[in-house]
């Protein structure tokens, strides 16, 4: 890859550029190539996500750093004569010029550092994902050698400790410290989880990562195995991410065949393998709890805590889950030590974060960005402006993620700034939206989901998702009832209160931001003179609800 008088072609197949049509486009590219007799030097290479998303089949042309974007099979015979045998750059289709720094591929040394900040992206977009050779040409499996060979377990714990790594799920937990509470339980045998179920609307990084880098994760459970004693691996993903699933199944058999998996890793007396449990799509087994159950055959359901997923977790032995991101960062984080990570993000929550931005924005997609950059500048700089009409609003985290306005887009993107103001920075969706979108619709949107996704458990999650759909329809018609805000609200605190877990507390983010910064725009929904709301069965309703 490094050879600098061949150009290569790096062709982005994921899950939305395989619709597209990417595996065509790239068998026609090598056809076509063939044909001009310039197969030797222009090479096609298939690599995970370059970053841009709903911009169909994407193709990166190196050296140069070219972009080119919705490239169809037609068009393939004209793109190689323009831009490989006259030189000229392709603007039918060009993206963008130059990719930005951080994505050109660089000459590299992974004990020095990464690519100009990028941690958990570094070869997403740059190594083949289904080649352990690329991985390993690339650095790959240096991190686990170094721990196995160089390292005790508590010596790996104090430096995930010492790199401040919060969970990059939502909660934000520090990751050493999680590790340090299953390595102290002394019950064997141990499991590691990787949560890669990621239901969260609008949120798909963990899936990218998987597509683009399944052999990071599995570097990373060996790793995390090593650390707290367990032998034993799984990873939980979504039934849908059938490409991430192909891939972390290829991977696995490769470190397997290479003695990265299984007895005895790198010569040691470790021994570790991984399993892929498939979970049906449930958004509440994104909850660790809920996940365990599912993959123990039970009804994805939460269960009470304590006791922690670290003292009693899969099949009541001491388990460590961390979801795709968090482990993602392990590597890089052995390797190079706390002190380098800490030179990204902030104080209290270095490192970077990973985000899918969507909505009306110019360049929709996958970035990188180093924790406590404000929300102007992730829209502005790297999501290339808003694509129509003004700035209105951004959801953060996802559907369960807070609501917030233009006063809030210089607010730094990190847990502590995020609290200041009763916010949460959440998994990492950022759905951009301009003033042509009713705060209502969204949020009666939001609330639909919910109630969809609940499992029905506790009545508190149960009734109180349905009651604020419907309360949030009323108000996107224009009929919200006289007390309709305060009920609301009402509702909100007592699900965040009492809600059994998480899904249901969450819930209460969307509206408390809502009516905390469109308050007015909402109010402008209540039906004049309409009475306040009714215990009585609506029609059309299932349950009875109460104000």
């Amino acid at each position: 890859m490094n050879d600098k008088s061949i150009t290569q072609v790096l062709v982005s197949i994921d899950s939305n550029t395989v619709l597209s049509g990417a595996r065509q486009i790239k068998t026609k590219l090598i056809t076509e190539l063939s044909r001009q007799g310039i197969s030797e030097e222009v090479r096609v290479i298939e690599t995970g996500s370059i970053g841009p998303t709903n911009q169909g089949v994407v193709l990166g042309v190196f050296p140069g750093g070219e972009l080119y974007a919705n490239l169809t099979e037609e068009e393939i015979a004209e793109f190689v004569q323009e831009r490989f045998v006259k030189g000229r750059t392709y603007q039918k289709r060009l993206l963008a010029e130059k990719l930005p720094e951080e994505m050109m591929l660089q000459e590299y040394d992974s004990r020095k550092t990464q690519y100009y900040g990028r941690i958990v992206l570094d070869n997403c977009g740059r190594i083949n994902p289904e080649d352990i050779e690329e991985y390993i040409g690339v650095g790959g499996y240096e991190a686990l050698g170094s721990a196995l060979q160089e390292k005790t377990p508590e010596e790996i714990i104090n430096i995930i400790q010492a790199s401040g790594l919060r969970g990059r799920g939502g909660a934000g937990f520090p990751t050493g410290l999680k590790w340090s509470f299953t390595f102290k339980e002394k019950k064997y045998p141990k499991y590691v989880v990787c949560n890669a179920d990621e239901g969260e609307p609008g949120t798909f990084k963990d899936r990218l990562i998987m597509e683009g880098d399944p052999h990071k994760i599995i570097e990373a459970m060996v790793i995390a195995g090593y650390a707290v004693e367990a032998e034993q691996g799984f990873i939980y993903i979504r039934g849908e991410y059938k490409l991430s699933i192909e891939r972390l199944q290829k991977a696995i058999q490769q470190a397997r065949e290479m003695n990265l998996l299984g007895e005895n890793i790198f010569g040691t007396d470790f021994n570790f393998d991984i399993q892929i449990k498939i979970g049906a799509g449930s958004y509440v087994c994104g909850e660790e709890t809920a996940l365990l159950n599912s993959i123990e055959g039970y009804r994805g359901e939460p269960r009470l805590k304590p006791p922690y997923p670290a003292q009693y977790g899969l099949l009541q032995q001491p388990t460590l889950i961390n979801n795709v991101e968090t482990l993602a960062n392990i590597p890089a984080i052995i390797l190079n030590g706390p002190d380098w990570f800490r030179n990204f993000g902030t104080e209290n929550m270095p490192g970077t974060k990973v985000y899918t931005v969507l909505g009306h924005v110019n360049r929709p997609g996958l970035i990188e960005v180093p924790i406590g950059i404000t929300l102007r500048e992730v829209i502005y700089d790297y999501a290339g402006g808003i694509s129509s009409g003004e700035f209105k609003m951004a959801q953060i985290g996802g559907t369960a993620g807070d609501i917030l306005s233009a006063e809030q887009l210089d607010v730094p993107l990190d847990i502590q700034s995020l609290q200041a103001l009763g916010h949460n920075l959440g998994s990492g969706a950022l759905l951009i939206m301009n003033d042509s979108i009713s705060v209502a619709e969204l949020l009666t949107s939001c609330m639909k989901f919910f109630a969809h996704e609940s499992c029905g458990k506790c009545s508190v999650c149960r009734i109180g998702t349905e009651y604020l759909y419907t309360a949030c329809n009323r108000l996107r018609k224009g009929e919200g009832y006289a007390d309709e805000l305060e009920n609301m609200r009402d509702i909100a605190t007592t699900m965040k209160l009492t809600a059994f877990c998480p899904l249901g507390q969450s819930v209460a983010q969307p509206v408390f931001s809502a009516l905390k910064y469109f308050k007015n725009e909402l109010s402008k929904s209540i039906k004049q003179n309409k009475k306040s709301f009714s215990p009585t069965r609506e029609k059309n309703s299932k349950v009875i609800y109460y104000s």
